[in-house]
């Protein structure tokens, strides 16, 4: 399939450094789904401890500093390792944004492990980290430029969607199926 030119005035997102909406966004999405499954395992665990054991387990009593380490890892672990794997979290994806090197290309492993190690010092001091995310033209916050990465649109919805539109009008649409209608009274043999 050839590429199409596309119509004057259309620009396309894709390459481009991504804004503080689409980033904060993404950033919840990724709180929700990673603090949801630490839940989910933390309440896993204690179903094994409690049915074993026969004794309920309490996380927060005693332990309310073990708990928040653990959890702390775990976002290290669930940020650090999308990174570095895809250059991009869930909440990433679902957006079109993708972690890539300031020069442009694709974000080496360590790149997105040194960027999840800093992420946190884009908080301090009221987050003025990430006020480069505003001020910026390339849009890097505090951690970005420790890592030497930006964040740019990794897809255009729009460009995805009349890809769609001219394969449909290449194959044409899908009839719809047709169905047997039988005379009233007959039988389903006749």
């Amino acid at each position: 399939m050839s590429a199409r030119p596309q119509p004057a005035g259309w620009v396309s997102l894709q390459g481009r450094y991504a804004g503080s909406a689409s980033r904060f966004l993404a950033y919840v999405i990724d709180l929700v789904i990673s603090t949801a499954a630490f839940t989910l395992a933390v309440a896993g665990v204690s179903f094994v401890i409690e049915t074993i054991t026969r004794h309920s387990i309490t996380w927060t009593t005693g332990s309310g500093a073990v708990t928040t380490a653990v959890f702390v890892a775990w976002e290290f672990f669930y940020f650090g390792y999308s990174w570095a794997a895809s250059g991009k979290t869930v909440g990433m994806a679902v957006l079109g944004i993708r972690v890539v090197q300031a020069d442009g290309t694709g974000a080496d492993a360590w790149r997105g492990v040194v960027r999840a190690l800093v992420f946190p010092f884009s908080f301090l001091f009221l987050g003025l980290g990430l006020l480069g995310i505003l001020v910026q033209s390339q849009h890097q916050a505090l951690h970005d430029l420790i890592a030497g990465t930006a964040v740019v649109y990794a897809w255009d919805a729009r460009a995805a969607r009349l890809r769609f539109l001219a394969r449909e009008a290449e194959t044409g649409p899908t009839p719809a199926p047709r169905r047997r209608v039988r005379p009233p009274g007959a039988t389903p043999s006749e």
